[in-house]
């Protein structure tokens, strides 16, 4: 059984990777972003782009890839939808590491007071002994 959760450690962290990946281009950001709102057509998706339709198409097939989107040919459209499921994959990822840093820095504002409350009391003893 372990053979088979590290199995699936290990696609999910090739998965993490392509997202990650994917993610990491402002064009593909914004072609999320973009459809975040709604479908649209590969022709649609590239028209705010200063780039040939073949490098708008390299860029969906990445985001494909990464199964950030899918694409569905209607006719001889092509027509992109967001797959907001490998979204949510890669914020769990990311949220087990906020969690994380949430509790330390918790931890450390918990520490800080103490001492800072132990710092005053000395302070305060100190101003006691000189008077």
């Amino acid at each position: 059984m372990k053979m088979k959760a590290s199995v699936s450690t290990e696609d999910e962290d090739d998965h993490l990777n392509r997202v990650f990946h994917a993610l990491s281009d402002s064009t593909r950001r914004a072609i999320v972003r973009r459809l975040s709102r709604s479908s649209g057509t590969v022709t649609a998706l590239a028209e705010p782009f200063d780039m040939s339709l073949n490098a708008v198409s390299k860029h969906l097939k990445t985001l494909e890839n990464a199964q950030l989107i899918t694409r569905e040919k209607i006719g001889r459209t092509s027509v992109c939808s967001l797959n907001s499921e490998a979204l949510q994959n890669a914020t769990e990822w990311i949220c087990q590491y906020t969690d994380f840093w949430n509790e330390v820095l918790d931890s450390l504002e918990t520490h800080l007071d103490i001492e800072i409350e132990a710092d005053a009391k000395s302070a305060a003893n100190d101003k006691d002994r000189t008077s």
